[in-house]
């Protein structure tokens, strides 16, 4: 039954329009009224829904039903990352939020390719979080990870984060990975990996005062695209 994300209340029995991108979809796929479509809104449970009318550009829908069922990672995952160049961070977003992660926090390193600020930088932020959403819709997430504001290296710092914190290094008093996860419990964590080239000296030694343990994924040394989400699976696929 396709999928879609629909950022409204969803109170059964209500009749409602779709928003314009949901709505398009249903044109493109060619749907017809009495055809039913799933709904979340990412506050949890997913609905069904039936096509009541199709118009030339709005439709509206039925809230049949609704089910408290979740699909999210037995382990809450707040995944930092400085931004890869080119068209890795749509591929980087996608993926990390099939394998559930819970937060994604584009980084500004020193070291970064991609330099974003300003009204520019906002405007990534909003594509990537459409890009968050179109995999849960593919994905069968109900819960949409919000993608933050892009922040520089020592300003995300600063901020509140998880108490337990976990930074990506090749430097070698770096633990592995698998074994030092299963010494943690299963409350929230937030992993950090650089952009291509790393973090800078300066910045990994900032993140390890700010309480961040240094892990490896092994001796082979992986993309920036690579990296975090071969952590994340170890992450959020291990039970």
């Amino acid at each position: 039954m396709p999928r879609f994300h629909c950022p409204t209340p969803l109170p059964v029995g209500a009749t409602l329009e779709l928003p314009d991108s949901a709505a398009r979809h249903v044109q493109v796929l060619r749907l017809q009224p009495e055809d039913t479509i799933t709904l979340f809104n990412g506050e949890g449970g997913e609905c069904e829904a039936r096509i009541t009318r199709m118009g030339r550009s709005d439709v509206l829908v039925e809230v049949v039903a609704h089910t408290a069922i979740e699909r999210e990672a037995p382990r809450e995952v707040h995944l930092a990352l400085g931004m890869p160049a080119n068209e890795r961070m749509d591929w980087l977003v996608e993926k990390a939020t099939e394998l559930g992660v819970a937060s994604l926090q584009p980084l500004q390193a020193e070291r970064s390719v991609l330099r974003l600020a300003g009204e520019r930088a906002e405007k990534k932020r909003k594509h990537w979080q459409g890009v968050a959403i179109a995999a849960c819709e593919q994905s069968g997430r109900n819960r949409v990870p919000p993608v933050y504001a892009v922040q520089s290296v020592p300003a995300w710092l600063a901020s509140p984060l998880p108490a337990q914190r976990l930074l990506l290094s090749l430097q070698p008093d770096s633990v592995p990975l698998a074994p030092y996860v299963a010494t943690l419990d299963q409350g929230p964590l937030v992993f950090l990996s650089g952009p291509e080239g790393g973090l800078s000296p300066a910045e990994e030694q900032a993140a390890r005062a700010h309480g961040f343990v240094p892990v490896s994924l092994g001796s082979r040394t992986l993309r920036a695209d690579t990296a975090p989400l071969a952590a994340l699976a170890a992450l959020t696929l291990a039970r």
